[in-house]
């Protein structure tokens, strides 16, 4: 199927004709005015869609049957658009405001796991700009795009996703230090760190952490949190006591800095060390502080927050089947919602079980 990375009035039309639709129905179909579709082919070559129409072409294309693709292929090459290169303009200011936009409702998605929103509201603008040719203003803008896509990947979680996330992380950092902007620089290495701890480099992510702990470039709050997954890495390394008086100290600076969603996720992890070391008491005394005060308003949230519940009760033989049941709706709403990462968590839980 052809791509296009910029539509004019000319393209508009041959998908139009495409599809064997009028003006009005076209219209109709795109959920736009008719004077609008009027104004495209009226000046065809001359007039390129706003984004949000951009974005509404390059859905129906791709959903439209092949035998309409074919069509619109054979319309673009009588054209002579197929074999003409279109290089992606250089966004204006008014592109800026609306890639902000843009950057802020695939922040709200990402919050709620909408993955193919958000990945729609991305795609648009890395497909449709060339990072050497933006001003400092538009640099920072594409960083942002590769940030938000990392972070996507990250929490689609799966061992392909984790080796993206590493690359689109690298390649905003490189922008972001090009660009003189120490603090967004810093804020990747610390996703970078996450990435490491997830893919099971312990000891790596571990000492990342640990520098980042004391990087001035980085919030107090930043800084905090990253003295927390020093102490998640140690835990998972089995040094269950050494996590735990850091994971304190860390939900204690939390409580101070008035956090708490911060503080509730520090209450989670204690659990979970607890758990480690052997203490059920306190990982359940934990755990249930967590899921009081947490209030999880994600399905990531609601999963880890019940993951972390039924590996604990999974430990006691007395509560081992309410723990089965809670992790099964835990993987439930995990597949529901494609991550990737907590399925693995999962699954390694059930299998430990099986085990011991």
């Amino acid at each position: 199927m052809a791509t296009v990375h910029q539509w004019s009035g000319l393209e508009a039309r041959a998908l139009r004709k495409a599809l064997r639709k009028s003006i009005r129905g076209f219209a109709e179909h795109l959920g736009v005015a008719v004077n609008t579709v009027a104004k495209w082919e009226k000046l065809l070559s001359e007039t390129t869609p706003q984004a949000d129409s951009q974005a509404i072409l390059d859905t129906v294309l791709a959903r439209a049957e092949p035998a309409v693709q074919e069509r619109f292929e054979r319309l673009l090459d009588s054209d002579g658009l197929t074999h003409r290169p279109r290089r992606p303009p250089v966004p204006s200011l008014g592109d800026h405001e609306t890639w902000a936009e843009d950057l802020e409702r695939a922040m709200v998605c990402l919050s709620r796991q909408d993955f193919t929103f958000a990945r729609t509201l991305l795609d648009r603008w890395l497909h449709r700009v060339l990072p050497g040719e933006l001003d400092e203003r538009g640099q920072y803008l594409y960083g942002r795009t590769l940030t938000l896509f990392g972070d996507m990947r990250r929490l689609q979680g799966t061992v392909c996703d984790l080796i993206t996330a590493a690359r689109l992380y690298a390649d905003a950092r490189s922008l972001f230090i090009g660009l003189r902007i120490p603090r967004r620089a810093a804020q990747i290495e610390l996703s970078l760190a996450v990435v490491e701890e997830m893919s099971g480099r312990l000891e790596s992510a571990a000492s990342r952490y640990e520098a980042l702990a004391e990087d001035d470039r980085l919030s107090r709050l930043d800084r905090v949190r990253a003295r927390l997954w020093i102490g998640t890495a140690l835990s998972k390394q089995g040094r269950a006591d050494s996590a735990i008086v850091l994971m304190r100290a860390a939900a204690r600076e939390f409580y101070d800095l008035t956090e708490p969603v911060d503080w509730a996720v520090a209450q989670q992890k204690l659990a979970l060390a607890h758990r480690g070391a052997g203490d059920l008491i306190h990982a359940l005394r934990y755990i249930e502080t967590a899921r009081s005060t947490g209030r999880p308003n994600s399905p990531l949230e609601h999963v880890q927050l019940d993951t972390a519940h039924a590996h604990i009760l999974l430990s006691d033989p007395a509560t081992a089947d309410e723990g089965r049941t809670t992790l099964a709706g835990a993987a439930a709403t995990a597949g529901q919602h494609g991550l990737g990462h907590q399925l693995r968590s999962i699954e390694a839980i059930r299998e430990a079980q099986e085990c011991a």
